[in-house]
């Protein structure tokens, strides 16, 4: 895996690293000891990555683009990344290393399992639970549970691989 970093500012941080395989530069404990978001969507490789990140010293960042609205007691995990416009209302829980893309909406009381990818536009309604290692894919309308580690998409959503 082929993994760079890039100094820029985000979420009231001066200075943070973002790392991700689009370049041929490595990680290394020797970068500045800025706070670190990794930017690859495979969750799992982004965990591994992560627990090396923290190994070294440096800061783990979960990074809330501004446009997000986060509703009140909502718990966002460590590591993990709400992108643009996505909305996530009340009593809400997001686990660590999930990515929840642009546009996708949580209603209230509903939890995403760590390493969990939440795919562009997704609706998930009321008190749903996502388990771990889910990725469910774009303008996908969660209306049940879905089960730990599988692939899942559709309105209503249906998961098709375990």
């Amino acid at each position: 895996m082929r993994r760079f970093f890039k100094s820029s500012r985000a979420n009231g941080y001066d200075n943070l690293i973002f790392l991700d395989d689009n370049s041929d530069m490595k990680f290394n404990s020797n970068l500045p000891k800025h706070p670190i978001i990794i930017a690859i969507g495979n969750t799992l490789i982004r965990q591994k990555l992560q627990n090396l990140v923290l190994s070294s010293g440096f800061e783990l960042i979960t990074l809330i683009h501004p446009t997000s609205v986060i509703g009140s007691d909502v718990t966002i995990g460590n590591g993990s990344v709400v992108m643009l416009g996505a909305i996530i209302n009340a009593k809400s829980t997001i686990g660590d290393f999930a990515h929840i893309c642009p546009c996708v909406a949580i209603a209230g009381g509903s939890l995403v399992g760590e390493r969990s990818w939440i795919g562009i536009g997704l609706s998930v309604i009321q008190n749903i639970t996502i388990k771990p290692d889910i990725t469910i894919g774009a303008g996908s309308v969660v209306v049940k549970d879905i089960l730990e580690g599988s692939l899942a998409y559709g309105n209503p959503c249906r998961v098709v691989k375990n």
